[in-house]
This record gives C-alpha cells, structure tokens and sequence, in this order.
C-alpha cells in the first residue's frame, strides 16, 4: 500500500522558515517522480514543486520561485520541501504526492494526508 505522510508544519511568522517532510512507503520511492501541491482557505489546488525521480530536476510554481527549494533522498525515501522567506498568502495545507512525468506536465498520483502551514504574526 502507498503511504505518504507529510510533517514539519506550523505556525510561522511572515518572513521564517520551515521544513516539510514527506516520508514516502509502499512502492520504489526512486522510481517515481514527486511533487508538493498545497490548497489556501477557500481556494483551490495550487502546484507548487516537483522534482523527478533521480533529483536532478526540479520545477516551481513562479509565486514561490527563489524561497522554497525541494529536494529528496532515494536512500530514506523522503522528499523535503525548504520553505524561506514566508507570506501570509503561502498558508495552506500542503500535501506531497507521488507523479509521474509525461510530455513535459507531472501527473499526479497517491497523496498524503497534508500539512499546515500557517503564516501569521
């Protein structure tokens, strides 16, 4: 069974820092590619960053290019989400799943259960 669980959520205040994890079972992690996706109050899904299954190539969404840095370990099955320099509109619950990459779009698979983040002072 697929398992995706995501962690390092918080409460944080405009301008900090934060570090979500996605711990990743039930399938070669390696093989596939992976992707954060968060979802603001009342608002839709929202793409934020993918890398693909060797980590050489990442992607992101132009309102969180330069402040978020992902990144994933193929040996602890993890992938990592670095979130700098955080905005209030960046609150949202952000979940990580599992993709594909196919004619140059991630397509998405299993998802995790989410994370908060809320940015507040």
């Amino acid at each position: 069974e697929v398992q995706l669980v995501e962690s390092g959520g918080g409460l944080v205040q405009p301008g900090g820092s934060l570090r979500l994890s996605c711990a990743a079972s039930g399938f070669t992690f390696s093989s596939y590619a992976m992707t954060w996706v968060r979802q603001a109050p009342g608002k839709g899904l929202e793409w934020v960053s993918g890398i693909n299954s060797g980590g050489d190539s990442t992607n992101y969404a132009d309102s969180v290019k330069g402040r978020f840095t992902i990144s994933r370990d193929n040996v602890n099955n993890a992938m990592y989400l670095q979130v700098n320099t955080l905005k209030p509109e960046d609150t949202a619950v952000y979940y990580c799943t599992r993709a594909v990459i196919a004619h140059g779009a991630y397509y998405f698979g299993s998802w995790g259960q989410g994370t908060q983040v809320t940015v507040s002072s």
